[in-house]
């Protein structure tokens, strides 16, 4: 790790930013801004049997992957129950049509007014993606007797007030984005996802009576957080030179310079993991409707939510974890390939006058890349199926019932963690080149 002035960097960073008046205001409205969303998050929604929600949680994985992107506001139903996840699922939404629907690929094409239009697009399917998971949330509770029933006025309000936490969690990252630091909604559940540390820690003591499995996981966990790091940073740079013809008065140059392009591994991030986990939990959440009480005869439904239970003991439970592992690698290429496609790198560099040294532009040059990244997203693949089935493995060789190490909240909090640092380093620079140039 680079050092300055006898410290870490990102501490260096930190000290330097406060150093600085807009810096420091910037940070502390971040900071100020998750101080209202748990604020929120601890504003309770009416007529809620906590007891009877908190077992639900335990029986049902999905409601677990909520409470996450929540920041544990679903597990409390607050007002802000839904955390901003209809904003994610719009998000993904829009970039799988993007490439699908020529107005929209058009309107891609535009530059910064065609992409603040696509954001205003997912903004409006927000709405209506939270009210439909407001009512499904609603219904859930309501068939497993957390929530008891209740006239249509009542229902119809409720809607509203977790359709309006949702569009106020978002509306608080767009200030975060536009006025703090970082991307705000990454913030929000990096902030939500924090705030669970201290319950973790309380499991942490439960645990110790297994003293070596708990050194284990602690180790597996530094571990796994030091792997994401290398493959959230590791990249290919893939050299570019610049041949431009410039004229000055009468007289023609030519110009040249060069770049590199880099090929993240890891481009698709945790979104592969979000969608093979949506998937895999669905079939055992839809069976659970339709499974024989406990002390009868287990049917056909049973059977689909003993195969599809991250929990469930092996050998059978090996079917889960072996799917899984398989489809995040599946849909890491997918969405890797959708996001290059949208990137268009080969028309862009040969609008540019940039070319890749002994390679065609053009075509050429997109088949080219398209090799590349198809060859390197092996390493982001497998990276992340094995960071999606790290639960399991930990849980097997260090024997910590207790304890849950989340593979999705450690990707996205060191990926947050990450990025805010660039962040912060990037405007330092800034604002030193200007204090350089004055």
């Amino acid at each position: 790790m680079q050092q300055v002035s006898g410290r870490p960097r990102l501490i260096q960073a930190l000290l330097d930013a406060f150093s600085l008046p807009d810096l420091r205001r910037r940070l502390l409205f971040t900071v100020g801004m998750l101080v209202v969303f748990r604020f929120i998050a601890h504003v309770p929604m009416p007529g809620v049997d906590l007891a009877a929600l908190q077992k639900l949680f335990e029986q049902n994985q999905l409601l677990g992957m909520l409470d996450l992107f929540s920041g544990g506001a679903m597990r409390n139903f607050s007002v802000a129950a839904m955390g901003v996840y209809p904003y994610i699922t719009a998000s993904i939404v829009m970039q799988l049509l993007v490439p699908v629907v020529p107005q929209l690929r058009a309107l891609s094409q535009e530059g910064e007014s065609g992409r603040r239009r696509i954001n205003q697009f997912t903004h409006w399917l927000t709405v209506p993606l939270a009210a439909l998971q407001g009512y499904a949330q609603l219904a859930l509770l309501r068939s497993q007797g957390v929530i008891g029933q209740t006239a249509a006025l009542s229902t119809v309000a409720m809607i509203l007030s977790l359709t309006a936490g949702t569009v106020f969690l978002v509306w608080l990252g767009e200030l975060i984005t536009e006025r703090g630091i970082g991307n705000g909604v990454s913030i929000i559940i990096f902030g939500g996802i924090v705030a669970g540390l201290p319950e973790m820690v309380g499991r942490g003591l439960i645990a110790r009576e297994n003293l070596v499995g708990l050194i284990v996981f602690l180790i597996v966990g530094l571990a796994t957080v030091a792997l994401i790091v290398i493959f959230t940073e590791g990249h290919r740079r893939i050299p570019v030179q610049y041949a431009r013809t410039a004229f000055r008065g009468a007289r023609m140059y030519r110009q040249t310079g060069s770049t590199h392009i880099p090929l993240r591994v890891n481009t698709a991030g945790m979104i592969p993991l979000i969608f093979a986990m949506s998937l895999m939990i669905f079939p055992g959440t839809i069976a659970s409707y339709f499974a024989s009480p406990q002390g009868q005869n287990p049917n056909f439904a049973n059977t689909i939510m003993t195969w599809f239970n991250p929990s469930t003991p092996l050998p059978v439970g090996l079917f889960y974890w072996v799917l899984y592992f398989l489809m995040v690698v599946a849909f890491t290429f997918f969405y890797t390939m959708v996001i290059f496609e949208q990137m268009d790198l080969g028309r862009t560099l040969q609008r540019q006058g940039g070319f890749i040294p002994g390679v065609r532009p053009g075509k050429p040059t997109t088949d080219y890349l398209n090799n590349v990244i198809s060859r390197i997203t092996w390493g982001g693949a497998l990276f992340l199926a094995f960071v999606a089935v790290m639960p399991f493995l930990v849980r097997e060789v260090t024997d910590v019932a207790v304890l849950t190490l989340s593979s999705t909240g450690i990707l996205i909090v060191v990926g947050v963690a990450l990025d805010t640092m660039k962040q912060i380093e990037a405007q330092l620079t800034m604002r030193r080149y200007e204090g350089f140039l004055r």
